[in-house]
């Protein structure tokens, strides 16, 4: 059975990570060809115009597969090279796809992200967290280090200290600790989890499409780009955007006192 599964509703796709009796455990075999699969389908759709990432049972992802790596096994198994090889084409594979989409992704995280978990929770846009959800960063209870991406996008996300601090403590800290330190947008209770997450999608999903993937490129871009960069890109980018029908939809639209309809055109 694949690790994820994907459902669409107009113009929201539904990531769910489907391995509920392992905690949503990541790094069999397969994991990343599946998650990239995925996420190609997303891209391949111009209908869908924002994603959710959410795992299925009581936990988001636990994170890196234990017994795997105990039986060597997987993403985890075979020589240094071998292993090398099993992080750059299967979990490196799961979070590139993820962190790589067009759209955005918001992280509905339902439990706990520990881990690589709480990595894979970072590749989104936006992460909305259940009250009883928990983040950390673990890998050094289990002498790892972060494999997967997780050193470069934490601190870009919750600054140096933070992102130290639970790295090299691999304290796992609460929700409301998560909102604080601005590792989650929002805490909402638990059964109101996936709701709450589908009207911020919503909000989202009315935005002109075209325009709402190239917002996401520039945000992207300006973690690590010159600012003189991103102004090249924003100038070349909304030149784009002025000859699009969307715009003058938005344009007539505030003029007429209505709200608009973005087609994507």
């Amino acid at each position: 059975m694949s690790v994820i599964k994907l459902e669409k509703s107009g113009p929201i796709a539904t990531l769910t990570l489907t391995r509920p009796d392992m905690m949503n455990a990541l790094g069999q075999e397969g994991d990343g060809p599946a998650v990239a699969a995925a996420c190609a389908e997303i891209e391949a759709d111009p209908a869908i115009r924002v994603a959710i990432l959410t795992g299925e049972g009581k936990a988001f992802s636990a994170g890196g597969d234990v017994k795997a790596m105990r039986d060597r096994k997987g993403a985890f198994g075979g020589s240094p090279n071998d292993i090398r090889n099993g992080y750059r084409r299967n979990i490196h594979l799961v979070v590139k796809s993820l962190y790589n989409l067009e759209v955005p992704l918001i992280a509905a995280v339902n439990g706990a992200a520990i881990g690589l978990g709480c990595d894979v929770a970072c590749m989104a846009d936006v992460r909305i967290a259940a009250d009883h959800a928990k983040f950390g960063v673990t890998f050094l209870k289990l002498g790892l280090i972060p494999g997967d991406g997780g050193a470069w996008l934490l601190p870009r996300i919750i600054g140096n200290s933070r992102a130290a601090q639970l790295l090299f403590t691999g304290d796992v800290i609460d929700a409301q600790t998560a909102k604080e330190w601005g590792l989650v947008s929002d805490v909402v209770p638990g059964d109101q989890l996936m709701d709450e997450t589908m009207k911020l999608a919503e909000r989202m999903a009315v935005q002109p499409p075209q325009s709402l993937r190239l917002a996401k490129t520039l945000l992207r871009h300006g973690q690590s780009a010159s600012y003189d960069t991103i102004m090249e890109l924003s100038a070349a980018s909304q030149a784009l955007m002025h000859e699009t029908e969307d715009h003058m939809e938005g344009v007539n639209a505030i003029l007429e006192k209505r709200a608009p309809k973005f087609e994507g055109k």
